[in-house]
């Protein structure tokens, strides 16, 4: 059962229609030298400039998606500026000196990606939800290259401006729904995934 907090971020699982998520993926640019870590599982988004960088929950309260939310990180490729040699890593590691970085991003705005919660979740399917701590540099560990990041538990509710739905609460033999850390299956809002939105990235 999931009674201690350990959040791996955003992980792919399957389809909103029920078919096992077979692992594609789109490539993007990041940014040479762009500053921030990018860990797997996390939620990135597409800038003015089309390139990959982090998303950062917006609003008033720091509870928003941005709306050029573009999937999730998971993992990326640039040639080594020490070696010369093609590279291919788990996760970004910030201010990366390459300009043939290529990030790997689930795209596909039906994909479910299962999360833990930061604690006991007391809203069920169909409630909103958004991220418990925010992305940045420190939500994970180089080692791993895992993000950490996890859901509010708390506040999960009907609010529209909430990124994520919960589809299904996670009930496999390791975690049961109530759980101290309850795990949940959640996908990006339609208002708040690039591709399911009708204004483009405006360019700079």
């Amino acid at each position: 059962m999931a009674t201690s907090a350990s959040p791996t971020g955003l992980v792919p699982v399957k389809l909103l229609n029920g078919t096992p998520y077979a692992g594609a993926f789109r490539q993007y640019d990041i940014a040479n030298n762009y500053g921030t870590n990018i860990f797997n599982g996390s939620l990135v988004k597409i800038n003015t400039a089309g390139v990959v960088e982090l998303m950062v929950e917006q609003g008033t309260n720091g509870d928003q998606f941005d709306a050029t939310t573009i999937g999730v990180l998971v993992g990326c490729s640039y040639t080594d500026p020490n070696t010369s040699q093609l590279t291919f890593q788990n996760y970004y590691p910030a201010s990366t000196v390459a300009s043939d970085i290529k990030a790997f991003v689930i795209d596909d705005p039906d994909v479910l990606f299962r999360a833990q919660c930061d604690g006991a979740l007391t809203a069920g399917v169909g409630s909103n939800i958004h991220l418990a701590n925010v992305q940045s540099t420190s939500t994970g560990s180089t080692l791993s290259g895992r993000s950490n990041v996890a859901l509010d538990a708390s506040e999960a509710a009907s609010t529209a401006t909430f990124g994520l739905r919960i589809v299904e609460l996670v009930d496999d033999g390791l975690n049961s729904p109530g759980d101290a850390f309850t795990e949940v299956l959640v996908k990006i809002q339609i208002g708040d995934h690039s591709f399911t939105q009708t204004t483009g990235v405006a360019t700079s």
